[in-house]
């Protein structure tokens, strides 16, 4: 069983930053890839930014530049630091892991962006 426990997130002003957490306990692989999805209601759940346990990442186009994925392998915990946020980044993001063929979700945190 896997656990994802997520923090951060809240609202700020357009061009502001923020800074997500998420650690995963539990049956953890050393090989896995942690990172972000987000959705906005009605419409499905995109990815962010994702990175694999070697240190491989992968960015939507939208937040390229703007966004910075990291983790700390020995915690199980990977951040996204988000600068230069936009109204159109407001969404509730989630968390996840891949590991073994399995996807495993955090409970999802609200970030919203001011005009």
């Amino acid at each position: 069983q896997v656990q994802l426990v997520g923090s951060g997130g809240g609202l700020v002003q357009a061009g502001g930053s923020l800074r997500l957490s998420c650690a995963a306990s539990g049956s953890i692989f050393s090989i896995n890839t942690m990172g972000w999805y987000r959705q906005t209601p009605g419409k499905q759940r995109d990815l962010v930014a994702t990175m694999t346990s070697g240190g491989r990442t992968e960015y939507a186009d939208s937040v390229k530049g703007r966004f910075t994925i990291s983790r700390d392998n020995a915690k199980n915990t990977v951040y996204l630091q988000m600068n230069s946020l936009k109204p159109e980044d407001t969404a509730v993001y989630y968390c996840h892991i891949y590991q073994g063929g399995w996807r495993y979700w955090g409970q999802g945190t609200q970030v919203t962006v001011s005009s």
